[in-house]
């Protein structure tokens, strides 16, 4: 049990089966109670949104950490490195939503979910490759990791520039002036990360009155906390408050906060519905944005990056493999979800049909990407670094 929960496919694992779960329950007898839990209200919010507004703040907390990290001192850390995945990553944004945005291009309610398929689950698309082990070269693991971390930067921006709401003045003045102390308490190395999270708490709720999806109050205070320290041994990098925070939180995401999320947000009752509903705007274009749009995308930009010598090719990894990669990156969940509800909020009809989209394109896109990377060989030696000098 310890070596599973370890390992980097437990969290896919668990996230699978709460999602699945969440199926089976919402077409059963027990599917009326799941819905009116859901729907039920504490504190003036539903418990669905207590798990997309709150607990979605921490794993937007988490995220922020870990894109703060990797641009400071990880595999983002310069322009060289950042190249090759941040190019792939831009063409996985940008292919799907052109796929999704030309088949929804007649409805105007449809076309609000143009981002959708642009997003990657990466806790998803990593538990795949944790499941083929040594199969796969150290080098794709990084590429895709960096890959998702700027997706998932991309996605922030997504929901920050065209899903939020009516905009309240005062609570974005309020929202300001705690984002303004948490910077002064950066500059100031100030380490005490009780006082972090207690500002960030209050900036949550200014966010969460301001009209901005309050989640993105967790990638704010993320971006706050103090990585590099000043002048002793516990004031390094592996002991600074982000990785404190960073490593503590990690658990609580991967298998607690994104599997509740699953479980939250993938019922929906199929009762009713015809095989054609695929072939509606919204489900196709969420399927063929995942599976065709992500491939395409990534594996377009990638091939082109290495070719124009912007960027290296992972060491050791067959274009195969890579291919297989970007075929993972299809695997949509949690954030295409997650930004779905954004979309389509109060729209039942809409929400479901986004369910079963990123459903079906990310369970396509699993299959195909581990049986590509299973088939696929390595390269023998490291490939030849461009001319530019970028490592």
């Amino acid at each position: 049990m310890h070596a599973f929960f370890g390992s980097g496919a437990a969290a896919g694992v668990l996230l699978v089966l709460a999602a699945a779960a969440a199926l089976v329950i919402a077409n059963s007898a027990l599917g009326p109670a799941y819905f009116k839990v859901l729907e039920s209200k504490l504190a003036g919010l539903s418990v669905l949104h207590w798990i997309n507004d709150a607990l979605m703040a921490l794993f937007f907390l988490l995220v922020g950490l870990e894109i703060k990290r990797e641009f400071i001192e990880g595999q983002l850390a310069s322009w060289g490195r950042r190249a090759l995945p941040a190019l792939a990553a831009l063409g996985g944004m940008i292919v799907p939503a052109a796929i999704y945005a030309t088949l929804a291009r007649g409805d105007a309610e449809a076309l609000r979910g143009w981002a959708i398929p642009a997003a990657t689950d990466i806790a998803f698309a990593l538990g795949v490759l944790a499941i083929l082990g040594p199969r796969v070269p150290i080098s794709l693991k990084i590429f895709l990791t960096a890959l998702a971390i700027l997706d998932d930067l991309g996605a922030i921006l997504i929901i920050a520039l065209f899903y939020s709401g009516e905009l309240s003045l005062p609570m974005l003045a309020g929202a300001a002036a705690c984002l303004a102390v948490l910077i002064a308490l950066n500059l100031r190395d100030v380490r005490a990360l009780p006082l972090y999270l207690a500002i960030g708490a209050v900036l949550w709720f200014f966010v969460l009155k301001s009209g901005v999806h309050a989640t993105l109050a967790g990638v704010a205070l993320a971006l706050t906390i103090p990585l590099a320290g000043r002048g002793t041994e516990s004031d390094e990098p592996e002991h600074s408050p982000l990785h404190t925070l960073e490593h503590r939180l990690h658990p609580w995401s991967s298998y607690l906060i994104v599997p509740v999320f699953g479980f939250a947000n993938a019922g929906v009752s199929v009762a009713g519905m015809s095989p054609s509903l695929l072939l509606t705007p919204v489900p196709l274009g969420i399927v063929l944005g995942l599976f065709l749009g992500k491939q395409i995308g990534v594996f377009g930009f990638a091939w082109l990056a290495v070719r124009l010598e912007l960027g290296v090719m992972p060491a050791k990894a067959s274009w195969l493999q890579v291919y297989g990669v970007s075929l993972l990156c299809g695997i949509g969940f949690t954030m295409s979800l997650f930004i779905g509800a954004l979309a389509f909020a109060g729209n039942a009809a809409l929400n479901d049909a986004t369910k079963i989209g990123v459903l079906a394109g990310s369970l396509l896109s699993a299959a195909a990407g581990y049986l590509v990377l299973s088939l696929a060989k390595s390269r023998q030696g490291s490939p030849r670094a461009p001319s530019t000098g970028a490592r």
